[in-house]
This record gives C-alpha cells, sequence and structure tokens, in this order.
C-alpha cells in the first residue's frame, strides 16, 4: 500500500475536482464532480488500485473514466490505459486535463463502458468505479488468463469485488462494502 500512496501522491487530485470543491481535495471523501457524478475516496482508490497489483507492463481497461483522477493513478503504474466514460461532458473534460498533464499513454473513449473495448482486448486488468447490479460478462470475457479485476457490484447494497481468472476459472473475493454511482447504460436496462 505504500507504493500505491506514494503513487497517489504524484497526482494531484484538487486538479480533479471542480473549484468550489477544491478546498476539500485532502479530505478522505468522495466529492462531487458534476453530472451527478463523485470522484472517489482517496482509501477507495488505493485500495482498488492496489487489489489489481499492477505491473508497469500491464494494459489496463477502466470502465467510468470519471474526473480521470483514477485513470491518473493507473497510468502513472500500467503501460496502456483504456479508459471509457459514457457521459460525454466529462470524457471530454477528464481527456483534456489528462493531456494537459502530459499522460501520453492513455487512450480515450466516450461511450457505454458495460461492452468493454472488445478491439483492444484482452486486458491484464479492469477496473470499474461505477456499481452494476452484476458483473457484465463482456468485461469477464476481455479479462486475460491470470488477470485481476476490481468492480462495485449491486444496487441497494453493494460489495468491491475482487475477480481472478485462474486456470481453474473465476475467483471472486469481496474487498469491502462500497457506496459507488450505478453503472448507466446497458447495466440499467439489464436492471429493469
Amino acid at each position: 500500500m505504500d507504493y500505491i500512496r506514494e503513487v497517489m501522491g504524484r497526482v494531484e487530485r484538487h486538479r480533479f475536482i471542480p473549484a468550489q470543491n477544491q478546498h476539500e481535495a485532502h479530505l478522505d471523501t468522495a466529492l462531487p464532480i458534476g453530472h451527478g457524478q463523485t470522484i472517489s475516496q482517496p482509501t477507495v482508490v488505493a485500495h482498488m488500485t492496489e487489489a489489481l497489483n499492477l505491473e508497469p507492463e500491464d494494459r489496463v481497461l477502466e470502465i467510468g473514466t470519471g474526473c480521470g483522477y483514477q485513470t491518473a493513478v493507473l497510468a502513472q503504474i500500467a503501460s496502456e490505459v483504456f479508459t471509457i466514460e459514457i457521459l460525454e461532458p466529462l470524457a471530454i473534460q477528464s481527456r483534456a486535463l489528462l493531456e494537459e498533464l502530459n499522460y501520453t499513454n492513455i487512450q480515450f473513449r466516450t461511450g457505454d463502458g458495460y461492452s468493454g473495448w472488445p478491439e483492444a482486448a484482452p486486458f491484464d486488468k479492469i477496473i470499474v468505479t461505477a456499481a452494476p447490479p452484476k458483473i457484465p460478462e463482456p468485461l469477464l470475457d476481455q479479462l486475460k488468463p491470470g488477470g485481476r479485476m476490481t468492480i462495485p457490484v449491486g444496487v441497494l447494497s453493494q460489495k468491491l469485488l475482487l475477480i481472478e481468472k485462474t486456470p481453474e476459472g473465476l475467483s471472486e473475493s469481496i474487498i469491502f462494502p462500497v457506496r459507488f454511482v450505478p453503472m448507466t447504460g446497458t447495466a440499467q436496462d439489464e436492471q429493469s
């Protein structure tokens, strides 16, 4: 965890937060970023990133770019980050900021992350930062053998899960209870 905290220390969280809330950037709490979305609290970002067990050569798929904070943390460690954001205003804003901050190892897409990024698959690691009611099958399919995925799952009661793709199949463990914004798009269609 020390390594992850050191990496996170290189990412200026206040840059990813709207001006009216920047004075709260140092707090360990989720904060609004507009469009009904939030930036996750730093301890959750740290635990999700640590659970991935990132390696420098990893190709990572991130579902839910949001403001780009988690994306920047991933890009500090992994060789390539593929990130998808469904809300166009956030996608435009986070891409502009991450490019301004000189991140060159991030690929961006605006759209529904439920189906992943099939043409760039498979991925060593996948991280999902919005909660679907159940794990999207396309994401499991795009995870490499030996790969790891962190994902919050649930509607009213959510759990942060670590999924590992082993030779014997999928292994699932609960990291801890969480409260994330719901995954929109196809994930919501499946729920109704």
